[in-house]
């Protein structure tokens, strides 16, 4: 399917020395709807939320015209998300959020990561063999649910930033889900490519098939009385009512019982549960203070890793068009993706050497690896500057899955604050398990299945009791003289931090509008291979990338990214024309 642009722009991925996972090798949400012509986009003078579906789109949108601040309408997206988009996020998942506050000037960033339960081990991803397990025999089922933490990490944001009412907030998604709301073209898709792994659970396959076994259609009809019950319990009791209560009960008695593929959640895993405010990762690039979310996201740490290595080279000065030019970008994402193999993970259990690695030094050595005619014939982890003594191996291939269905939002308020969150349940539909009206995370699956290395050493991101999985989410603020003036992030697994990369080099460096950099064609390359976009005009860089000694792969690349930029005349807003995302404002 084709994206109309006559932008052939940046595509900066991330890669790595062919530590490639598992899941790497499927597309996030395949089989979903991509190649609408053009981005959704508008302009506007007050408040803006770019949402990955419109109805959830038009829920910030209220909040904002009643007067609610940046993280009220960020809740009140995600409940209709959860209801909307329920393949992509939602109450059984996660997620991060970086926040802006105009009254103090502040950039927070909030961990809402998914757990591994308590009872979890390093071995628990392993099969009798001693292997590791086969990606979707481990996805579906209970053995890869994580502590569900998107509540609390709302409850969390509201708590320090909101101003409405948070039981007004619940309200949209609660009329929707009673009312009932069309099934979306994805969505429609997305179940159909699904088939038999949805029927797992009977209680999914009820909501999602019809009374004969067929997959919805799109334009059909869906309520979901059972996700109505639970917001308005929520509305009445609390967070509580949802990590220490019935509904608590039902996720764990869901997750223990499940007759294939049982899991280790445990009530006292979600009652412990905590929301962790994180150092917000920042460097300069290109005049501008750039910063992500931090450990255990890697996203952050790569996508200034990339922009760091292809500044000194003149990225500004070069030609999207030119082949040699995504070498530069091609070879910085390889590099930083053999570092985030080798030195990233939940902090709680891995001392990462974070300021080593964006440290100018570090980087400038790294950069002068991208010095030469072709494709670098190698990429190994350098050796940033380290506090601690432990040498963590890379993971063996293919045993490190990641393959997030993820959702994308970014708002700013009528006040100056201004956010970017990335929510998730991993795989799309995550575990297949429903609950309550919702799906069920299958985020422990982001570990490394393989829990030692080749020389037996421990995996920095192996499965641990209470640890958080390492992540590729990408929330993203840009500031200039200390305001933001651009947010954006996108869904797509791994290559989130590639397309989030691409985006800021095509709007930093080479100036290109938000409509124009969430719907330029994507050329990626994380492990060696050059991922390139079909459809698109990516595909007549491919003998110019054979030509530098590259392996190319042409194939669907289905980002979701959302973007506002602050300009001398408001704001202005895109979404990706990728997925079904809009653009609302006044």
């Amino acid at each position: 399917m084709r994206i109309a642009t006559a932008v052939l722009v940046t595509a900066l991925t991330v890669t790595a020395a062919r530590a490639e996972q598992a899941s790497d090798r499927y597309a996030p949400e395949a089989g979903s709807v991509t190649g609408i012509v053009a981005p959704q986009q508008a302009t506007a003078r007050r408040h803006m939320v770019v949402a990955a579906h419109p109805l959830a789109a038009r829920a910030g949108l209220e909040v904002l015209d009643a007067g609610g601040s940046a993280v009220d309408a960020l809740v009140a997206t995600q409940m209709v998300l959860g209801l909307v988009e329920p393949q992509s996020s939602g109450l059984g998942g996660g997620g991060f959020l970086l926040h802006y506050a105009a009254a103090n000037g502040g950039v927070t960033s909030l961990d809402g990561r998914e757990t591994a339960p308590a009872a979890a081990t390093p071995d628990m991803f392993l099969g009798t063999d001693g292997q590791p397990l086969p990606f979707f025999t481990a996805v579906v089922g209970g053995r890869s649910v994580g502590t569900p933490a998107t509540l609390r990490l709302m409850v969390e944001a509201h708590r320090r930033f909101g101003r409405l009412a948070f039981t007004d907030l619940l309200k949209p998604a609660i009329r929707l889900a009673e009312n009932g709301f069309p099934v979306s073209p994805r969505l429609a898709d997305l179940i159909a490519a699904e088939g038999e792994r949805l029927k797992h659970d009977p209680v999914t396959a009820a909501y999602f098939f019809d009374a004969a076994g067929a997959p919805l259609r799109a334009g059909a009809t869906l309520r979901n009385p059972a996700y109505a019950d639970t917001l308005r319990r929520i509305s009445d009791g609390g967070e509580d009512v949802f990590y220490r209560g019935e509904i608590a009960a039902d996720i764990v008695a869901k997750v223990m019982a499940d007759p294939v593929n049982p899991g280790r959640l445990s009530a006292s895993d979600l009652e412990n549960y905590t929301v962790i405010e994180r150092e917000p990762v920042c460097n300069t690039v290109f005049a501008v203070e750039v910063c992500g979310m931090g450990l255990p996201s890697s996203g952050g740490i790569a996508t200034l890793q990339i922009l760091g290595l292809v500044e000194p080279w003149g990225i500004e000065h070069m030609s999207p068009q030119a082949p040699e030019t995504w070498r530069l970008i091609g070879d910085a994402s390889r590099l930083a993706f053999a570092d985030r193999e080798r030195w990233l993970a939940d902090p709680a259990f891995v001392r990462a050497p974070v300021a080593g690695l964006l440290a100018t030094g570090y980087l400038s050595l790294r950069a002068k690896l991208l010095d030469g005619p072709n494709a670098m014939p190698e990429v190994t982890p350098g050796q940033p500057a380290f506090d601690d003594g432990a040498l963590w191996p890379m993971p063996p291939a293919g045993v490190t899955p990641e393959l997030p269905s993820t959702t994308q939002v970014v708002i700013r308020d009528d006040a100056g604050d201004m956010l970017s969150y990335t929510g998730t349940i991993e795989n799309g539909f995550g575990s297949r398990l429903m609950v309550r009206g919702f799906l069920l995370n299958n985020e422990l699956t982001d570990f490394s299945f393989a829990p030692t290395g080749k020389d037996g050493a421990p995996v920095a991101n192996r499965v641990e009791g209470g640890k958080r999985p390492r992540s590729s989410m990408a929330p993203t603020l840009v500031l200039r003289d200390g305001v933001p003036v651009l947010a954006i992030g996108s869904p797509g697994g791994s290559r989130i931090i590639g397309f989030v990369a691409q985006a800021l080099i095509a709007h930093l460096a080479w100036k290109k509008p938000v409509a124009e950099i969430v719907a330029m064609p994507h050329l990626l390359n994380r492990f060696g291979p050059f991922e390139v976009e079909a459809g698109t005009a990516a595909t007549a860089l491919v003998p110019g990338l054979q030509a530098l000694g590259y392996r190319v792969e042409v194939q669907e690349l289905n980002s979701g990214l959302a973007a506002i930029a602050v300009t001398p005349a408001g704001l202005e807003g895109a979404a990706d024309p990728r997925r079904e995302g809009a653009v609302l404002g006044r």
